[in-house]
């Protein structure tokens, strides 16, 4: 009998190769910028027992003071209570609730994301890059995560105002994930 590719196969277990992953956002800067940054520190691990990742299970965390704007001083201002309050909360987490195929190799990852102590459902679009054997005969798979979220949602609260009355920064940020994945 010929298993189609969606078939079950044993379960896999995955983390992520920080080597050749990154997490990067990005968010308007007095309307007329954007300032890019990206977390040093971060893990993630990924279940599945199909081959075309239907039935992934997620799960990511990141160290909330490795943020790096390339730029000190702000992300002293990131760390502080006015957005992170790294130390009170450390941590950001997300945990998939599901991982839906759309067509081809495009995929929604939804789940709930945990930044403050708030969580919040979100959804991520997915292209599925691949799988491949790397050179030391690991098994790895590629993604690229894009998707927004409003960090006021998060109690991300500073809100200063230009003369104007534009914000000096913007509500929606925008995250990029490019991640490789281990199988182990």
């Amino acid at each position: 009998m010929l298993l189609s590719s969606t078939a079950s196969i044993a379960q896999s277990n995955w983390a992520v190769d920080p080597v050749h992953s990154k997490v990067t956002f990005n968010v308007s800067h007095m309307m007329i910028s954007d300032v890019d940054g990206y977390f040093k520190i971060f893990d993630g691990q990924m279940t599945a027992s199909k081959e075309d990742f239907t039935d992934a299970v997620i799960s990511f965390t990141i160290d909330a003071g490795s943020i790096n704007t390339d730029n000190e001083k702000r992300d002293g201002h990131l760390k502080s209570d006015d957005f992170f309050a790294t130390e009170k909360y450390p941590k950001i987490t997300f945990k998939s609730t599901s991982f839906k195929k759309v067509s081809g190799n495009k995929y929604l990852l939804t789940g709930n994301l945990t930044i403050r102590d708030v969580t919040k459902p979100v959804t991520f679009d997915v292209t599925y890059n691949g799988t491949a054997v790397n050179p030391y005969k690991m098994t790895v798979a590629g993604f690229k995560a894009t998707g927004s979220i409003n960090r006021f949602d998060y109690k991300l609260k500073f809100d200063a105002k230009m003369d104007n009355g534009s914000m000096v920064v913007a509500d929606i940020v925008n995250i990029v994930c490019n991640i490789e994945m281990i199988k182990k």
